[in-house]
């Protein structure tokens, strides 16, 4: 074997004939490894800021057989988590009327924080998701068996589990890892199904591609991508002896592509409508989320849906929800590579942050496998798998790049996943290539990875130290990435330990819910509104402040500079915490913003309460021209023209970046000089996508 050591063959051959009843079992250890080290490392997280949406939400399909919550999500991990709840005593109010996201938010929130214990409503749903997660673990390793062989099967899961995002998302209820995980699954089974064209196949394909696009609307990139791979591949892969001829691959395409709408409409029950009644009873009209979609290309994709009733109403819906908040983006400022951006950061965020989110020596192994495909290294049965992964990554990339960059690597987890076959392939060359020294170098690179990232308690906040590691990230990035709103319990520690016997109520600059406090006994600025008006209104603050990162960096509107300047007296993970005296006119504009929202959406909104509340918040600062969008809807509503005029003026005035909205105000400003104010459609503020 080449200058080999006896005994590094002897480990290299028993792993390449490794039998699959041990394959399997070895596959098993490796998911319990994971779910116990996300266990371990996950156990102080509180929830995500969407957690309790999806939570409630599920339990009210399982319950009520109603898909009218948290319609922009499909619904397979809720009916999951739905389902895993339900039964054991979860407390969900009827059903009503929602006003809006913001409306329905907080009735989500209530039930889960108010009418339920939190705590033992977050460890029975992550017991659900470490079961989901791992079943879909199994099921992306068993694909990869039949794709690429049993090493590159289980270098690929060896990948994910040492990898801190995979184990930041294995116990939250949230779509991304599930539809990464089943994505990728169904692009392995589809190549297989592209080498022989036998029905099993077929069958098993779809259904994986009908999961992931009921995990996510994101899904719709990989249905697409099989089908354009698979059109290729029918009608240019040579016909031979006992392999099927092109009609019959067609055929067998166009199978795949209905069996995976027929797994979707099974998620909703094989009801086009939402509620039972038929009634459209969204939180926002079908028609409205539509139109407020810009660009005309993808109003036209959605009124095909609507039109043909391909998908259920309620995937139409949330598909509006993502190509309008995820491809036109959110008005949401951040912080990427150090440089601040007003809607999205640019098109190399995404490979930006895999490079600074993945621990380096799995960054190194991805890449190895990518060179050896690139370089013609690999053998020639595993080099069609690749050319299609590598594709499909491509386009996942090329598709992440128009959209919004909010989410930081979350919404990348797909591209993830695919990087870890990659890496699962360079694992395999390097001990089929029997040689010592690349043998040692894996063993280095996955060594190299779990130092870095398996000790990391909170690998949500898991970065790599191409940026200084986990400590300072906050300085050059402010996505959900840095942080998720997991501090919650930190915060109460904090507030029981120093501050409840004194009376002091600190003021949060954290995305965290109201309802989640209360339930934890924080008495914080803001939590009474009828007691707290007047003080959270004075642009002065006195006492505790404790806030996130994305607080705290220069941005264009609501700049925190006080805070920025000064140094905190505690530190939690990417919470800070500061005490003093402080001159912060964003705060009370901010709490007087969100005074408004609460006035306006609400089962009973108190339109001159909402009027107020945003007219004092747009005299603080007029460069959150948000805020005067909101004011002049509320004139609008009230049948004040000019007032509503000038409102949206003063936005128009104050729009930089964010080209979408200020599309949106120039029609609004001609309709609102001319037209009847009654039924004239409102200007959709950016921040409540």
């Amino acid at each position: 074997m080449d200058g080999v050591p006896a005994l590094t063959g002897t480990i290299i051959e028993r792993m390449i004939a490794l039998r699959r009843t041990h394959f399997i079992l070895l596959a098993l250890l490796l998911i319990g490894a994971a779910t116990a080290r996300s266990a371990i490392s996950t156990r102080l997280d509180s929830f995500t800021e969407d957690e309790a949406y999806h939570i409630a939400a599920g339990v009210s399909y399982v319950r009520y057989g109603d898909f009218r919550i948290n319609p922009e999500h499909p619904p397979l991990v809720k009916l999951w988590i739905g389902a895993f709840l339900s039964g054991t005593g979860f407390q969900l109010g009827p059903l009503r009327r929602f006003n809006d996201k913001p409306d329905e938010r907080s009735f989500t929130e209530d039930a889960v924080f108010l009418k339920n214990d939190p705590d033992s409503v977050q460890r029975r749903a992550r017991i659900g998701m470490w079961i989901l997660n791992g079943l879909l673990l199994l099921a992306l390793t068993l694909s990869a068996e039949r794709a690429l062989g049993r090493t590159v099967a289980l270098g690929t899961l060896l990948f994910l589990v040492i990898d801190p995002t995979v184990a930041a998302h294995l116990p939250v209820v949230l779509t991304d890892l599930p539809v990464a995980l089943t994505s990728v699954t169904a692009i392995l089974l589809a190549i297989r199904v592209f080498r022989d064209w036998v029905w099993t196949d077929v069958l098993v394909c779809s259904v994986f591609l009908g999961l992931a696009l009921a995990a996510k609307h994101s899904a719709p990139v990989t249905l697409v991508g099989v089908v354009i791979a698979g059109l290729g591949v029918a009608f240019l892969q040579p016909i031979t002896t006992g392999n099927a001829s092109r009609f019959s691959r067609s055929v067998k395409l166009a199978t795949m592509l209905v069996g995976a709408l027929v797994v979707l409409w099974a998620f909703y029950g094989f009801r086009y409508t939402e509620s039972r009644s038929g009634e459209e009873v969204f939180n926002r009209p079908l028609a409205q989320k539509i139109f407020d979609v810009n660009a005309h290309s993808y109003r036209l994709v959605l009124m095909a849906m609507y039109k043909t009733h391909i998908v259920p109403r309620a995937y139409t819906w949330g598909f509006a929800d993502t190509v309008h908040a995820g491809m036109e983006g959110r008005m949401i400022p951040q912080l990427a590579f150090g440089r601040f951006y007003e809607r999205k950061a640019p098109w190399y965020f995404f490979p930006g942050t895999i490079a600074v989110k993945l621990p380096i020596g799995l960054l190194l192994l991805s890449l190895l496998g990518t060179a050896l495909f690139a370089t013609g290294r690999l053998p020639n049965e595993w080099n069609f798998v690749s050319s299609i992964l590598l594709i499909t990554m491509i386009v996942f990339l090329l598709v992440l790049a128009r959209g919004a960059t909010y989410a930081g690597v979350r919404h990348a987890l797909p591209v993830v996943v695919l990087l870890g076959v990659f890496g699962g392939i360079a694992a395999a060359f390097s001990l089929n290539a029997r040689s010592g020294i690349l043998a040692i170098c894996l063993a280095f690179a996955y060594l190299l990875a779990g130092l870095s990232a398996i000790p990391v308690l909170r690998p949500w906040e898991y970065f790599n130290e191409f940026v200084g590691g986990t400590q300072n990230a906050y300085k050059y990035f402010s996505d959900e990435g840095v942080d998720g709103g997991q501090r919650s319990k930190e915060i109460a520690s904090y507030y029981n330990q120093f501050l409840h016997a004194s009376g002091a109520r600190p003021d949060l600059l954290y995305d965290n819910s109201t309802a989640e406090m209360k339930a934890r006994g924080v008495d914080f600025l803001g939590l009474h509104s009828k007691r707290d008006s007047v003080d959270e209104a004075q642009p002065h603050r006195n006492g505790t402040i404790f806030a996130a990162p994305v607080y705290l960096f220069q941005k264009s509107y609501w700049d925190r500079a006080a805070l920025r300047n000064a140094t905190p007296v505690a530190r939690f993970g990417n919470l800070f915490v500061y005490s003093g005296s402080f001159d912060l006119p964003p705060d009370a504009a901010l709490a007087l913003y969100n005074h408004g929202s609460e006035s306006l959406f609400t089962e009973h909104p108190d339109l001159e309460a909402a009027e107020a509340a945003f007219r004092e918040a747009a005299k603080l600062d007029p460069a959150a021209y948000f805020v005067n969008v909101e004011l002049g809807n509320v004139y609008l509503l009230r049948g004040k023209r000019e007032e509503a005029l000038q409102a949206y003026r003063s936005a128009l005035q104050n729009v930089r970046e964010d080209r979408v909205t200020q599309l949106a105000l120039q029609k609004q400003i001609a309709r609102v000089s001319v037209e009847d104010l009654k039924g004239l459609p409102l200007v959709r503020d950016p921040i409540q996508e």
